[in-house]
């Protein structure tokens, strides 16, 4: 059993240094305006998934500054990806809209998800109640050590 828990720890680390050291900075879906650095498309999927965000709530989801948000959304907004609404009930806020452009990249991204991680997919959906319990506190306990780590 030491052995069995020893493997599972070096390949909780290797997955990790992996992802850390990922050299997939950039996304392209194959035209010059469907080129996206990773943080751009995971706002974008973001906005897709909750339209009527606000960016400090993107902010929080990802852990990073709203400052940084802000950045990147101005950037989507000048290539006409996302659209800002004035929020009616506070007009010094606003909520966050995907354009038509925004949804095909959205589209782009879910594809490419599908695509790539059906194994995984496949895998989770395999899995047992016990199973899916026992995964699913590992990676939430991962994440804390993670979080000690960055």
């Amino acid at each position: 059993m030491n052995e069995m828990k020893h493997e599972v720890i070096h390949s909780f680390i290797a997955l990790t240094e992996r992802i850390a050291n990922s050299r997939t900075n950039v996304l392209d879906f194959g035209s010059e305006d469907m080129v996206f650095y990773r943080g751009e498309i995971h706002i974008i999927k973001t906005i897709g998934d909750y339209p009527g965000i606000y960016s400090s709530e993107i902010a929080r989801r990802f852990g990073i500054t709203r400052a940084v948000i802000h950045k990147t959304l101005i950037k989507l907004e000048e290539r006409g990806l996302v659209a800002k609404e004035q929020d009616e009930e506070d007009k010094k806020r606003f909520r966050l809209r995907l354009t038509e452009k925004g949804w095909t990249a959205y589209r782009f991204h879910e594809e490419y998800h599908q695509r790539l991680d059906r194994e995984l997919f496949d895998y989770i959906g395999a899995l047992n109640g016990e199973q899916l319990e026992a995964v699913s506190g590992f990676l939430k306990h991962a994440g804390r050590l993670i979080q000690n780590h960055a």
